[in-house]
């Protein structure tokens, strides 16, 4: 896991949990094509948050589907 992300998100103040942090991590090497933590530094902070946000949304429509047996 990405320490720079882990830094990003401390000092903007944004909680998340593991998991969420791991699929920002993913994305942004999707995003970059290089490892989160170099990659974080291609990015601007609204990027970031973009990217944060767009992983928080995904993680919360998933958990917000009901089960269908």
């Amino acid at each position: 896991m990405s320490i720079k992300v882990r830094e990003w998100l401390r000092r903007l103040g944004i909680d998340t949990t593991h998991e969420e942090r791991e699929e920002i991590d993913r994305e942004i090497e999707r995003r970059t094509g290089q490892y989160c933590d170099k990659g974080v530094e291609l990015l601007s902070e609204a990027e970031f948050l973009t990217i944060v946000d767009s992983v928080r949304r995904r993680r919360r429509k998933q958990i917000a589907e009901p089960l269908v047996a």
